[in-house]
């Protein structure tokens, strides 16, 4: 005879939401001294170069993070879903997905195109954050890769206000616009797909609370990525050797 044992002390869907959202309340780079300059308008255009040029290198790699994630994955259905997030940043043209606006915002900001999509003015610490992004979810299951993705639950307020604030701060980077008004749309959709799967495929309390955990390791990669451009470019302001050097204020 066999035994079912069946777990008693489950979150139930809404309790593992509210858990998500504590997390991000208290850790999501919303609350970065760096983001809350930016949007007070306090951002010289060469800090905001910096950001642009250091964030496409985050930005470059999501389609690479997406690929190996998609090879985690059995399921057809799952792969179909998943891989829409390839062709938003990658595109199916030249000229159309995420990392190519990326750029435009880059140059927007007064960079050109040659210097951003090299990645060779990138900060270390930078560098180090994205790479340990990709390494959490090349190492770990899909369902802790996924979960590494639900950061978008809470990106859309943060791209709406940052919008905003572009707008009323920094004109000149309203023709580079472009990535966040896709994202706008993009990453709640993609948000709900991922919060769907990680509620179903959580089938013990311990992974819910890996779940719970993968989400606080990503909020903290991107808040180590501001940690680093905040710290080369504005307070105290040291630049390392090899990074990029903005040639205005």
């Amino acid at each position: 005879m066999t035994t079912v044992v069946v777990e008693t002390n489950l979150l139930s869907r809404q309790e593992l939401r509210d858990r998500l959202q504590a997390v991000g309340d208290s850790r999501y780079h919303h609350r970065h001294p760096f983001h809350l300059r930016m949007h007070r308008g306090e951002l010289t255009r060469g800090q905001l170069q910096a950001w642009a040029l250091n964030r496409y290198y985050y930005q470059s790699r999501i389609p690479i993070k997406d690929s190996l994630l998609l090879a985690k994955s059995d399921d057809p259905a799952f792969r179909r879903a998943w891989r829409k997030r390839i062709l938003d940043h990658d595109g199916d043209k030249d000229g159309y997905g995420g990392v190519e606006k990326w750029i435009q915002l880059a140059e927007a900001s007064g960079l050109r195109r040659e210097q951003v999509i090299p990645c060779t003015g990138v900060l270390p610490g930078v560098r180090y954050a994205v790479d340990a992004y990709l390494a959490l979810v090349r190492d770990n299951s899909l369902l802790i890769a996924v979960a590494s993705s639900l950061t978008e639950l809470f990106s859309r307020d943060l791209i709406s206000l940052r919008m905003d604030q572009m707008r009323l701060h920094y004109p000149y980077l309203t023709p580079g616009l472009a990535y966040f008004v896709g994202r706008l749309t993009q990453a709640p959709e993609d948000a709900t797909f991922a919060l769907d799967y990680v509620s179903t495929h959580a089938a013990t309390r311990a992974q819910q609370e890996q779940v719970i955990q993968a989400l606080e390791a990503k909020c903290a990669i991107l808040w180590a990525q501001l940690d680093a451009i905040d710290y080369a470019y504005v307070v105290p302001g040291n630049i390392p050797p090899g990074a990029f050097v903005p040639d205005c204020d």
